[in-house]
């Protein structure tokens, strides 16, 4: 695998990712160790792992879960490209979440003390550390909304538009053309808390009534505007410019 310098980041073209300056960029490839690919399926870090390192997500989805003892697993969230994977991990003895490639990934891997390093040599870039945490956790927080009040149509309405916007703004061509859309049903379900049948069924429903559809992996919306106001969604619900580390 062909290690990317992190000034020539295919990342960093991207316009919602702020720029960095040149020396904040030399400090994060101090911090780097090395890329890594993981196959779809394949675990990146495990729940209960110890001294998991920090990963930004450089290509490919992941998710990030937990699962009780007889196996029932709940998605607390989906990983994107840029996002940075393991904060949570560093604050506990151990993991108290799994991390699970989605599709096929490419991660740069940073030292397991580079949060250290970052508050005490780079506050500007911690910041965004804090920054992209807080975004995550606002993330979390819809999601529990969705499972505690919303109905099985806005859980999956709401679910469609967040996704639909945060891949759409991480491609150059417009949103017309659709988005990058890996999740199964079983990834739905096992993210809203709903039976795969019901999954299928207001999927199904919301699709008769020309809302989205899903075709080779790709997500349609075909009236954004009714499926935000099904899930209760105000403002333009675009990705903020965001840290890159």
């Amino acid at each position: 695998m062909k290690i990317i310098d992190c000034k020539e980041c295919p990342l960093r073209e991207i316009p919602l990712f702020l720029p960095a300056t040149a020396k904040e960029l030399d400090f994060i490839e101090t911090l780097k160790r090395r890329q890594i690919g993981v196959v779809a399926d394949d675990s990146i870090i495990h729940e209960g792992q110890e001294n998991a390192p920090l990963y930004t997500l450089l290509s490919g989805w992941a998710f990030r879960f937990k699962t009780l003892s007889d196996g029932r697993r709940q998605i607390l969230n989906f990983l994107l490209p840029g996002d940075f994977i393991g904060v949570q991990q560093k604050m506990a003895d151990a993991s108290a979440h799994g991390v699970t490639a989605l599709t096929n990934v490419t991660l740069c891997v940073f030292q397991r003390d580079a949060l250290w390093e970052l508050h005490t040599q780079a506050p500007r870039l911690s910041f965004g550390v804090t920054w992209l945490t807080a975004q995550e956790e606002s993330l979390v927080d819809d999601s529990l909304l969705s499972v505690g009040r919303r109905s099985a149509e806005e859980r999956i309405a709401s679910l469609l538009v967040i996704t639909f916007k945060r891949a759409a703004a991480l491609q150059a061509e417009g949103p017309e053309h659709g988005v990058a859309f890996p999740l199964t049903q079983q990834h739905i379900a096992d993210a809203l808390g709903l039976s795969l049948v019901h999954t299928n069924k207001t999927l199904r429903k919301l699709e008769r009534r020309g809302l989205h559809r899903i075709v080779d992996g790709r997500l349609y919306l075909g009236d954004l505007k009714a499926l935000a106001r099904i899930a209760d969604l105000y403002g333009d619900g675009k990705p903020a410019p965001r840290p890159l580390i």
